[in-house]
This record gives C-alpha cells, structure tokens and sequence, in this order.
C-alpha cells in the first residue's frame, strides 16, 4: 500500500511540475535568471517531499509549490512589463572588453578574473584579444563577441550577392500520415502532393517516415527502414 501511494504520488507530483513550468514558460537552462534557478530547485525539492510524504499529508507540499509557481509566474509578467523588475532580477549586461580595453571593475562585478576571461573567449574561438571588438557579459552568464572588422565573417552583402531568403521547411507527411494542417499552410493540397511523390518514386506515403517541403516548394522524402536494418556506426 505504501509503494502504490509513493508511486501514485510521484505521478501526481510530476504532473504539477509541468503544469507549473508551463505557467512559467520555456526556457533553456542557460537562460534562467538567478531567480528562476533558485525557484526550480526549490520546487523540485518540494515535489520530491510530497512523492515520499508516506505518513504526512501532500496537500501542504502542493499548496508550497502552487505558492511558489504562482510568485515565479507573477515575477516573469512584473519583469516583461517593468524595466526597474527586470534589471533588479535579471541584471544588467556588462562590458567586459571594447576597443583594446579590459573593463576591471566589470570583472569584479561579474566574479571574474582575466584568465577566466581568457578561456571563455578561447571557447569562443577567440584565441587573441585583439581579434575581439567588444566582449559583453549577457545576465545569464554567457559573453556575446563583436569581432573586430578586420575578423569578422564575410557576408553576401561584402561580395554584392543578394542570395534567396531562406524559409522554414515544414513536414508534410510524418510517420506514414499526411499533415493536412501543414499542407494548407504552403497553400497545397494532396493532390499536389501525390504528384511530388510520384515524381520521386514513391506511391504511398504509408511507407515514409518524413517528407518535408521547403520555401521553394522541393519536397524531401525519407523512407522508412526495416526494423532489421540498421546503422550504427559507433559500435
């Protein structure tokens, strides 16, 4: 009985995590505020309380991380709509090096040391100060680089090429099923799409795995393999 409530628990818990974090919003690991961070641990110690609460009662533990959901949903819209919010919670980026000059003080702030500076700007690929610009410290921790001119990439517009825009390639055919939602975006339809896939060879869409359509209207398809067949080349 114990085992079936600690795992009835577990699922439980689980399910208000993620209803939280959606209250919250997506973000990667990297773009969480110090706020943020110390809220996820808390409600992740919180729910691990109430999976293994065998004698006391969930409803405290719940109330706590609903608590704390709610403040760190309500310190995200204060943050959007309050510049003050959002520099006392996110902070500030800072300059850590423009033109030649190491900013020390921004260092300091920032709780690094210039040989600290040094590695990140190497894991950048930034091996010589003078190929850097500008350095800044983002609020979460990473350092965005304006390479000097001299450095940076070449782009079309220094050749005067003018390449066609890129757009996003949308799946049309998942797992053997045609995504009619899709279609009707790129302004097809699946006759269209019959013609595409005879073109290539391909008779019924059963038998693929992705098909995708780009900007340009070229249809990609990926069949599906057999189960038998495999590719692993790291064995």
């Amino acid at each position: 009985m114990i085992v079936l409530k600690i795992i009835w628990l577990s699922f439980f818990s689980l399910a208000v995590l993620f209803l939280i974090a959606k209250l919250i919003g997506n973000r990667q690991i990297s773009q969480l505020s110090i706020f943020d961070y110390i809220i996820g641990i808390t409600i992740g110690n919180i729910a691990a309380e109430m999976a293994t609460s065998i004698t006391d009662s969930w409803v405290e533990p719940l109330t706590a991380m609903l608590v704390y959901g709610l403040v760190a949903f309500m310190i995200s819209f204060i943050s959007m709509k309050s510049l003050t919010a959002r520099k006392l919670l996110w902070g500030r980026p800072l300059i850590m090096y423009q033109n030649g000059k190491l900013f020390e003080k921004n260092l300091f702030k920032a709780k690094l040391d210039i040989t600290e500076f040094q590695m990140m700007c190497r894991n950048y690929g930034f091996h010589n100060l003078a190929d850097v610009g500008t350095a800044t410290l983002e609020p979460n921790g990473q350092i965005s680089f304006i390479p000097v001119a001299a450095r940076r990439p070449v782009t079309p517009e220094d050749l005067n090429l003018f390449p066609r825009q890129e757009q996003i390639v949308v799946n049309i055919i998942l797992d053997g099923k045609i995504l009619d939602v899709n279609l009707k975006y790129l302004s097809k339809n699946k006759i269209w799409l019959q013609e595409q896939l005879n073109a290539q060879g391909y008779a019924d869409e059963k038998n693929i795995s992705l098909a995708t359509c780009d900007g340009s209207g070229d249809v990609s398809v990926y069949v599906k393999m057999p189960k038998t067949e495999t590719k692993d080349l790291f064995e």
